[in-house]
């Protein structure tokens, strides 16, 4: 008598003797199905699964005749009638082996009914399989079935007490696609009450909690999971978000107390730095990156920060040596280091050398927005024809690449105040490409700056046709119906669908803001402009935002806010006309 062992071994022979190699779809470089691929990401460390009980099959001609067949389709990519193959053969077996590659087959060809089936027989076939009970508990929670998921997350749980922490938090990644956040909130509370000894069950049931927007059990779990751990930085850093989204200063006294009592936490303290920048508490940052350079001087994702951080302090002195040493520890992506090196020196004036090492960067994920670099740089020397030339000459990969070069072509016209010729350059683009969706933006943009709002308009609105969850395009329309036109009750409109699209975008606040205010609501607009400068202080917000305060009486408030933003950007034309508008007036 042979076994289905055989049988298997002579199937994938003669398949592999078919005119094309037999192919599993989950081994394929194409990505595996969503629930397959949470399956296997749940258990990276766990040990090699026992052996699985075989049958003991006779090898028929009908059955040989099946796996054939199935291999056969999968060679041909008709994975539809491999899975059904597969599922029939499943069943007629009981092998854990063919019920998984059923599995697989189902999963990539998203016959989910199919695959939900053939993960039962799987589990059933192999009682002890880690991987057939994760399986079908995704299936179980893709499918909004969490009743049903609940008892073999259990079992998975309690099967390998060794490893309970990382499972849980493993847990978060297959149910974070849920949309019933609530249900997944109250299943992780109930698979946590097992463990309350247990920090990470506790910092899970906390990451739920945020999904559920509960911010009360959220803090209260992670503070429990701190209790339980207090020097774990993963629980440290979470509570830290937590707290931000409350206050700031909140979160910084936090992160300060923290890095006092654990000063090698690395993270925590390069959060903490990050939270100073932000809040403009500059000497404080300082000390903090002296302090992670002197504790972690060998640390490339250290002195990468660090050098970032410099960079958005303008301390481009500092910059430059940290991205310096971020090269001599030879990081894993040089070129990004290159491309922020490159811009450095672009910021102090000193083109020559930014040049430089833009042209150091190789082919690759940067190399286009080097080029790009070059030939603005080019441009800031003075030589725009030369900056036009050099992009045109660049050598392209794909057309999507070329649409970036005439992207930062027109960019280059629009700075030297070439509107109509970037006009032209973006319209000429568009008829060899005319559904592009970046072109169809940025034309309308150049047609604003020509006070061709009827191109703006008819191009936005292909655009939206094109790309229907297009934010940008909502938003770009309804804020020059605001700021041009009389239409402002359909600017609201487009602009509150772009927000829906993007809620925490600051140029979208600003958006709506700036028609509220032009529709007579002074408090509303105000609101709205304050959350959006918060967010980032950008000039036109301030602009914006000032005259929103100076309708308000507020004129003190509102010179401040223009005075501030002039003095990091004193050549935006909107700021200044905004200032001299009101100021000048007023005197």
């Amino acid at each position: 008598m042979r076994k289905l062992c055989n049988l298997l071994c002579a199937a994938l022979l003669l398949a592999a003797c078919a005119q094309q190699p037999a192919k599993s779809p989950v081994a394929e470089t194409q990505p595996a199905a969503p629930a397959a691929k949470q399956a296997a990401q749940a258990t990276p460390k766990l040990a090699a699964e026992a052996p699985q009980p075989l049958p003991n099959l006779d090898l028929d001609r009908k059955l040989l005749y099946q796996f054939l067949v199935a291999e056969m389709a999968i060679n041909r990519g008709d994975y539809q009638l491999a899975a059904r193959i597969y599922l029939d053969l499943a069943r007629a077996t009981h092998d854990p082996r063919v019920a998984r590659r059923a599995t697989d087959v189902a999963f990539y060809s998203r016959q989910y009914a199919i695959a939900l089936e053939a993960a039962t027989l799987w589990l059933q076939a192999d009682p002890n399989s880690v991987q057939a009970r994760q399986t079908l508990a995704v299936m179980f929670v893709n499918s909004s079935r969490l009743e049903d998921a609940r008892p073999h997350l259990e079992i998975w749980l309690s099967a390998d007490p060794q490893n309970i922490g990382a499972s849980f938090l493993q847990l978060n990644g297959i149910l974070a696609r849920h949309s019933d956040k609530a249900g997944v909130l109250a299943l992780m509370q109930e698979l946590a009450k097992p463990y309350p000894n247990v920090p990470e069950a506790h910092l899970a049931v906390a990451q739920a909690a945020v999904g559920a927007n509960d911010a009360d059990v959220a803090l209260a779990e992670t503070r429990q999971a701190l209790h339980l751990k207090p020097d774990w930085e993963m629980a440290a850093l979470f509570q830290a978000q937590l707290l931000a989204r409350k206050s700031n200063q909140q979160a910084l006294d936090y992160l300060r107390d923290y890095v006092k009592r654990y000063p090698k936490a690395k993270d925590a303290r390069l959060n903490y730095a990050r939270l100073l920048v932000s809040e403009k508490k500059y000497s404080e940052a300082r000390a903090e990156f002296q302090t992670l350079t002197r504790e972690f001087p060998d640390n490339v994702d250290v002195a990468t920060a660090v050098g970032l951080l410099s960079m958005q302090l303008n301390d481009y002195d500092a910059a430059e040596a940290q991205l310096k040493r971020v090269l001599e520890l030879e990081p894993k992506n040089p070129d990004t280091v290159r491309l922020y090196l490159g811009q450095v020196n672009e910021e102090r004036k000193r083109y020559d050398e930014a040049i430089d090492w833009y042209r150091s960067v190789g082919a690759g994920d940067q190399y286009i927005t080097a080029q790009t670099r070059i030939a603005q740089t080019m441009a800031k020397q003075g030589k725009l024809a030369e900056a036009r030339a050099y992009l045109r000459q660049v050598e392209t990969q794909d057309p999507q690449q070329r649409v970036q070069l005439t992207q930062a072509e027109a960019q280059i016209l629009r700075e030297s105040n070439e509107y109509k010729e970037a006009f032209d350059l973006l319209g000429q683009a568009l008829d060899k490409d005319p559904n592009a969706p970046d072109l169809l933006y940025d034309y309308a943009m150049a047609a604003e700056k020509i006070d061709r709002i009827d191109v703006l308009e008819a191009n936005l609105r292909k655009l939206i046709r094109i790309k229907p969850d297009h934010a940008h395009a909502y938003n770009a329309l309804g804020y020059t119906l605001a700021d041009r036109t009389d239409r402002l009750e359909e600017a609201q409109d487009l602009i509150e669908t772009a927000l829906k699209l993007a809620p925490d975008d600051p140029f979208i606040m600003d958006s709506m803001g700036w028609v509220l205010y032009r529709r007579g609501n002074l408090n509303g607009g105000y609101d709205y402009l304050a959350r959006a400068y918060k967010a980032r202080p950008d000039p036109e917000i301030a602009a914006h935002l000032g005259e929103v305060l100076w309708k308000q009486g507020r004129r003190d408030e509102a010179e401040k806010v223009w005075r501030t933003a002039l003095k990091d950007n004193p050549s935006n034309e909107v700021l200044q006309a905004t200032f001299k508008k009101f100021l000048t007036g007023a005197r």
